[in-house]
C-alpha cells in the first residue's frame, strides 16, 4: 500500500515545447542586410584608397608588397566593422527570451550572430560569384598563357623579325650574329637571305633543333655571305643555335619564376580571405552577445 504522505504530493507536469521559434529571422535579415551593404561600402572605399596608393611611374606610389599588407589589413577591417555591427544590431532587434537559462541565451544570441555572417556571405557569393568566377578564371588563364607562351616567345619574335617585326626582335639579332660579314661589301642580297636564315631559324625554334640539311644550307648562306671557310661558317651557325635554344630556356624559366610567384601570392591572398571570413564570423556572433545582452538589461523593452 503506497505511503500517504507520496499520494498526497502533486504529479510533476513536465515542461511543454514553446511553438514559437528560437530565431528571430527578422532581426537575422537585418544584421546580415546591414553588413552586406557595410563590406560593400567599405570594399568601395579600399578599392579607392588602392587606386591612389599606387601609380605607373616607378619613383611614386606604394610598393607591391606595400600595397599587398594594405589590401590584407583593409579585408581584416572590413570584416570586423562590417560584421561587427551587423552582429550586434542583430542582437538589439532579436526578441527577449523569457523564462530561459542564461547560458540558453547566450548560445542563442552567438548563433544568431553566425546567421547574420553567413546569410550575408551567401548573398554575397551569389551577387559576386560571377565576377570572381571570371576574375579567377582570367587569371588562371593569364598565369598559363605566360607559362605556355614563355616557349613560344623567341619562336614568334624570329618569325615577326623575318617579316620586317624590328631590329630590336631576339631572333633578328641571332640572325645578325650569323651574318656578320668580315667584308661587308662582299656578298649577294644580304636581305634576302637575312630573311630566308631568319625563317629557317624561326622553324628551327619551333621544332626545338635545326634539322641537318637547314644547318647544312645555313652554313653554305653564310659562308658566301661572310667569306668565312665553310668550317669557320659551321661553328658560327653551330654557335648561334646554342645561343638562340638558351634565350629561349631563360624566357621559359622566367615566365616559370613568374607564375610561380603569382601562384604563391593568389593562395596567400586566398588563405588571409578565408582567415577573414572566419574572424567575421568570429566578430559578427561576439557583438550579437553584447547587443542581445545590453538589449535585456534595459528596462521596459
Amino acid at each position: 500500500m503506497e505511503n500517504a504522505s507520496s499520494l498526497s504530493q502533486p504529479y510533476a507536469v513536465p515542461p511543454r515545447e514553446s511553438a514559437i521559434s528560437a530565431v528571430s529571422w527578422a532581426a537575422v535579415f537585418a544584421g546580415a542586410v546591414i553588413a552586406a551593404a557595410l563590406s560593400l561600402a567599405l570594399f568601395a572605399g579600399g578599392t579607392g584608397l588602392g587606386f591612389l596608393s599606387v601609380s605607373p611611374w616607378g619613383d611614386e606610389g606604394m610598393s607591391a608588397p606595400a600595397v599587398g599588407i594594405g589590401i590584407i589589413v583593409w579585408m581584416l577591417f572590413t570584416q570586423i566593422v562590417a560584421y561587427g555591427i551587423g552582429g550586434y544590431v542583430a542582437g538589439r532587434l532579436r526578441t527577449k527570451w523569457v523564462d530561459v537559462h542564461s547560458d540558453e541565451i547566450y548560445f542563442r544570441d552567438t548563433a544568431h550572430g553566425f546567421l547574420v555572417w553567413a546569410l550575408s556571405a551567401v548573398v554575397s557569393a551569389a551577387l559576386l560569384g560571377s565576377a570572381l568566377a571570371s576574375l579567377a578564371s582570367g587569371a588562371a588563364k593569364a598565369g598559363a598563357s605566360v607559362a605556355a607562351g614563355a616557349g613560344t616567345a623567341v619562336t614568334a619574335t624570329a618569325a615577326a623579325g623575318a617579316s620586317g617585326g624590328g631590329m630590336e626582335r631576339a631572333t633578328d639579332y641571332f640572325t645578325d650574329t650569323l651574318l656578320r660579314a668580315e667584308r661587308p661589301e662582299a656578298g649577294g642580297d644580304r636581305d634576302a637571305a637575312r630573311g630566308e636564315v631568319g625563317r629557317i631559324v624561326a622553324m628551327s625554334l619551333t621544332r626545338g633543333d635545326m634539322t641537318p640539311e637547314d644547318r647544312d644550307y645555313v652554313v653554305k648562306v653564310v659562308a658566301a655571305q661572310t667569306g668565312l671557310e665553310p668550317a669557320v661558317a659551321q661553328r658560327r651557325v653551330e654557335q648561334a643555335i646554342q645561343n638562340a635554344k638558351k634565350a629561349a630556356e631563360d624566357a621559359k624559366q622566367k615566365a616559370k619564376e613568374a607564375a610561380d610567384t603569382a601562384r604563391k601570392a593568389a593562395a596567400a591572398f586566398a588563405l588571409w580571405g578565408f582567415a577573414s571570413m572566419l574572424i567575421g564570423a568570429f566578430v559578427a556572433s561576439l557583438a550579437a552577445t553584447w547587443g542581445g545582452k545590453r538589449r535585456d538589461t534595459l528596462r521596459g523593452i
